[in-house]
């Protein structure tokens, strides 16, 4: 769970750079705290990457939400 994360956070990163599609942010969260779940009831590996996609995806999201904040404003064309 923590791989599909972590991809999940690497095609937002992209959708945000190039195409301004970063609804993929939320489903790396989703999955980041899923995988953390996991490894916390089962001992396994992958908390490093967790944490990592976990991370991307909150600032492609707060990025997403400040940049739609400011296009409402009218302070971002």
């Amino acid at each position: 769970m923590a791989i599909v994360s972590l991809a999940c956070a690497v095609v937002a990163v992209a959708g945000f750079f190039f195409g301004g599609f970063t609804s993929l942010a939320v489903f790396a969260v989703g999955a980041g705290h899923i995988a953390l779940s996991q490894i916390n009831s089962d001992g396994g590996q992958g908390r490093q990457l967790a944490r990592a996609s976990l991370s991307v995806g909150y600032a492609i999201a707060i990025f997403a939400l400040l940049i739609t904040v400011m296009s409402v404003m009218g302070l971002y064309t």
